[in-house]
């Protein structure tokens, strides 16, 4: 579907050189330095630069929310909708604070919303069907899904974005991350799930008795991700994982934030591993399964603050590390420069 090729690694040593070569202790600059790395082989260019970033927050509604299995009813999606629309949400202000552009994307969820500049419609449905009895969707509405991500996203590239951040909405969708990563991944319901933003012990054994019966059901799907995907993922996520698919086809950088995002993020390295080159894991979700999901894609976040809220929130806040990280690359002086001999 996509022709995504892994990153050239034949400057690599030349790049890890002028790294050690700025004016400071080797390895000083910590994780910052690895970013640089990562996107100067991503760019493979002198110069790093972040033009005209955006985030893109995905929502949906999904029909395992019916059981009761998150802190708020399935109408809360399309109402954070009209927040975000209205400018009032947190990625909001961390957007506005951080000089990003931010895009909704309807991508299937109950309400009606009218037309907005910053809000793109194209639902798959009214939510997903509830997927621990049935398929959340058929596999050819899963395959519309990653084509309609995957067109934002290289009509954002075409006018010059080289930076994509991910966010998602939808009541219910901790479940369907944590179904996708137990069937993806061939692992128990109990090391994928956890009580999503705040659930109490009651709704948790209801969610986590959901989703084992969700892998039995679907037990035939474990390891294929497109299957997965139809069988109990959601509208919004697979419109990620189409995005992430064509940022990496694009060698864009691809900022991924937390549980949901990171699910999808799977998704697409199952898909195309090459995609792990593209990929930078920003913050570390507060969520049960998300270490584990980190650990499978050998990632380490640039940040770890205790975050539970989605909307791409992980992945705006950790903008300004990705553009110090080009900073330092770009500007900082060397040992020859500076005349400092060590």
């Amino acid at each position: 579907m996509f022709t995504i090729s892994p990153i050239d690694k034949s400057q690599a040593k030349q790049i890890k050189h002028r790294i050690d070569n700025k004016t400071k202790p080797l390895g000083a600059l910590g994780q910052l330095e690895s970013l640089a790395e990562q996107i100067a082989l991503i760019q493979q260019s002198d110069t790093l630069t972040v033009t005209n970033p955006h985030l893109l927050i995905f929502a949906a509604d999904h029909g395992i929310s019916q059981h009761g299995v998150s802190i708020a009813p399935a109408e809360v999606t399309t109402q954070m909708v009209h927040n975000f629309l209205a400018g009032g949400a947190a990625a909001n202000c961390f957007c506005r604070s951080n000089d990003m552009a931010l895009k909704i994307i309807d991508a299937g969820i109950l309400g009606e919303i009218d037309n907005y500049p910053d809000l793109i419609k194209q639902s798959l449905g009214k939510g997903t069907k509830d997927f621990s009895t049935e398929d959340a969707m058929s596999l050819e509405t899963a395959q519309q899904g990653i084509d309609a991500g995957a067109n934002i996203v290289k009509s954002l590239h075409q006018s010059g974005t080289n930076l994509i951040a991910f966010g998602e909405m939808g009541i219910g969708n901790t479940s369907s991350a944590a179904a996708i990563m137990a069937l993806l991944l061939n692992l128990p319901a109990d090391a994928c799930t956890g009580h999503g933003t705040g659930i109490d012990d009651s709704q948790f054994q209801k969610k986590l008795s959901l989703i084992r019966l969700a892998c039995k059901h679907h037990y035939e799907c474990t390891g294929d991700p497109m299957k997965v995907l139809a069988a109990v993922g959601g509208f919004e996520i697979a419109q990620i994982t189409g995005g992430i698919l064509q940022a990496a086809e694009n060698r864009m950088t691809i900022l991924t934030d937390g549980f949901i995002v990171t699910a999808a993020a799977l998704l697409a390295v199952a898909i195309n591993p090459n995609v792990r080159d593209y990929l930078v894991f920003c913050h570390h979700s507060e969520e049960a399964g998300h270490n584990r999901m980190l650990q499978h894609l050998n990632a380490t976040p640039l940040l770890n603050l205790g975050l539970r809220l989605g909307e791409g929130t992980g992945a705006v806040l950790a903008l300004p590390l990705i553009k110090s990280a080009c900073a330092f690359y770009n500007d900082m002086a060397s040992f020859d420069d500076a005349g400092v001999t060590v």
